[in-house]
């Protein structure tokens, strides 16, 4: 966990080396932002099922995306990355996050090449993992800046965090004494996506996450819980989100467990092949 005030931004710092699981990775839409620094090979990522696969040599930055991202990763693989809360780019980047929803970019394309092409050097040739993610963060530190409206986006994303998507956005712009307008315009800004839109992944990946997919699943039961319409509403939802339906994603769930018991990531990424 990075100190403050990164704390308010990020959730985690991470390295990531070696072989993965699986040569790709689908990872489902959720309430977060992401930074990769490359130091390996490209990686490739395709954004939704109708997308082009796009490469990757010195990194991307992804704001919260509302649909499934496909990962492809070179055998080894190593980087270094951040795991943002989904307001936790905007101080960092150039441009409104609007501009980046489900279009990875290059890091460079945010940071600029002479300065990406520097911080990979320094990342590259730094004492182990440790000292890696020191770099990073004092990076991210030093380009930190002030942002219009990012107390008012964080506070709101909290409330629609601790109820699971279940807050009533209006409720939430007449508490902020904000328009419902404005506080939808910030959240574009700031995040990418409205709040309801916010409210919605926040409520799925706190459903998926309840799903214990080695035992049985009651899908009604699952669907009822989290406040979803009926069945059916779920299962749309389900599709919109991860392009698989509910058993189709609970069988993709399975094999990984079963081909990987135990492995860190057996929570939310799904292989792709």
């Amino acid at each position: 966990m990075p100190r403050p005030p990164l704390d308010g931004l990020i959730d985690d710092l991470y390295y990531l080396a070696g072989v993965p699981p699986y040569a790709r990775l689908t990872l489902p839409p959720m309430p977060a932002a992401l930074l990769i620094v490359n130091l390996g090979a490209p990686f490739r990522i395709r954004a939704g099922t109708g997308s082009e696969t796009a490469e990757y040599a010195d990194g991307c930055v992804v704001t919260m995306p509302t649909r499934a991202l496909e990962f492809g990763y070179p055998v080894p693989t190593r980087s270094v990355g951040v795991h943002f809360k989904p307001w936790g780019p905007a101080p960092f980047l150039p441009m409104p996050a609007a501009e980046l929803c489900d279009r990875p970019v290059p890091v460079e394309q945010v940071w600029g090449r002479p300065a990406v092409a520097e911080l990979r050097d320094r990342l590259a040739t730094a004492d182990g993992p440790h000292a890696m993610l020191t770099l990073l963060e004092e990076e991210l530190r030093r380009r930190l800046r002030e942002t219009a409206g990012l107390g008012l986006v964080r506070h709101t994303s909290s409330v629609i965090a601790a109820t699971g998507g279940a807050a009533a956005i209006g409720d939430l712009s007449v508490a902020a004494g904000v328009s419902s307008t404005h506080l939808a315009r910030r959240f574009k800004e700031l995040i990418g996506v409205t709040p309801k839109r916010l409210a919605r992944t926040h409520r799925f990946a706190a459903t998926v996450f309840a799903i214990d997919a080695a035992g049985p699943v009651d899908w009604g039961a699952l669907a009822g819980g989290a406040g979803y319409f009926d069945q059916a509403h779920f299962g749309h939802e389900f599709r919109a989100f991860t392009g698989l339906t509910p058993t189709r994603y609970i069988e993709v769930r399975r094999r990984f467990l079963r081909e990987h018991p135990g492995h860190v990531l057996d929570s939310w990424p799904l292989p792709a092949d």
